[in-house]
């Protein structure tokens, strides 16, 4: 799909970024904007939580520091999470490479990659394709920019249809069976052993890779609030490009209202919940999704606990 015209007063530009993982227009200077936002967030956060500054990226950091309910450490340098990776700048590669990754896991579906491009990782690193629907997100989406029609976006996003699709998409990581191997089959990859350190990222890095981010947390014993919180810090690590993509939507003519995309753009407590309240119907208990719904047995959690919990 081809990008759209971001007209600015000095000049007319073509880029994209990201929307509720899914690829937007935007204004060109995005990634700029976006390591700015980035590393303002790593600063606005010094706790457990440690963020990884990239001028490509806004939303990649460390899932170690969360204590577990019985006063545990979840170690660093094992785990990572993250935004799409296909515009990483050479001294960004420098910085991944210090990670020295062994994994990187890419939750995005073929649309997406062919739309934002193929990671761009350091030398050796190839990443491995985990695709998880997006329940048509990102056909909407498309379809409301492109029409520049406020009376068909209200149509689409507005009356809190964004809301409620987005609520589908958190059910649907807990009723969907090949969404279901996906996470199941990161878990069984870190719980491995040889697969960390491991990045798994999606386009936004707040959805998808916020949910295995969650249930990885509480797999090892992090409290479900202390989880809850890791994952509604992709709202403020994304704040300022998320922000820079409706200004650029705006002045582009192509929304008269980008104010719609938000619930799109965010991560809310009600998303997760829908999701919550999902394993409560369909499995009772967040174990029970673990063992009956994921598949992890009680070795390969004991493992991941070993491996991830100090």
């Amino acid at each position: 799909m081809r990008a759209f015209p971001v007209r600015r007063a000095t000049a007319v530009v073509t880029a994209t970024v990201v929307l509720g993982g899914l690829p937007v227009l935007a204004a060109a200077d995005a990634p700029a904007a976006s390591a700015t936002s980035a590393s303002a967030s790593h600063h606005a956060h010094p706790g457990p939580v440690r963020a990884v500054p990239l001028q490509g990226a806004v939303n990649v950091r460390d899932l170690g520091g969360h204590r577990t309910s019985d006063g545990r450490q979840v170690r660093y340098g094992q785990v990572f999470r993250g935004d799409a990776l296909g515009r990483l700048t050479d001294a960004d590669l420098v910085a991944l490479s210090a990670l020295d990754l062994r994994t990187v896991l890419d939750f995005r579906t073929p649309e997406e990659v062919a739309r934002d491009g193929a990671d761009r990782l350091p030398g050796g690193l190839v990443p491995t394709a985990r695709p998880v629907a997006d329940l048509g997100l990102y056909a909407m989406t498309t379809t409301a920019i492109a029409s520049k029609d406020p009376v068909r976006q209200r149509e689409l996003l507005g009356g809190g249809k964004a809301e409620r699709l987005m609520r589908d998409i958190y059910r649907a990581f807990v009723t969907d069976e090949a969404g279901r191997r996906q996470f199941a089959a990161t878990a069984r990859d870190i719980a491995h052993g040889k697969a960390a350190p491991l990045l798994f990222h999606c386009t936004s890095g707040k959805d998808r890779t916020g949910w295995m981010g969650y249930l990885l947390l509480r797999a090892v014993g992090v409290p479900s609030r202390t989880a809850e919180r890791d994952y509604l810090l992709s709202n403020a690590y994304r704040a300022e490009a998320d922000r820079k993509v409706r200004e650029g939507l705006k002045q582009g003519g192509y929304m008269e209202n980008p104010e719609l995309l938000v619930p799109l753009q965010e991560v809310r407590a009600d998303y997760l919940g829908a999701a919550l309240d999902q394993i409560r119907k369909d499995y009772g208990t967040f174990h029970a999704y673990l063992t009956e719904g994921l598949g992890l047995d009680a070795r390969t959690l004991a493992r991941l606990r070993a491996l991830l919990v100090r």
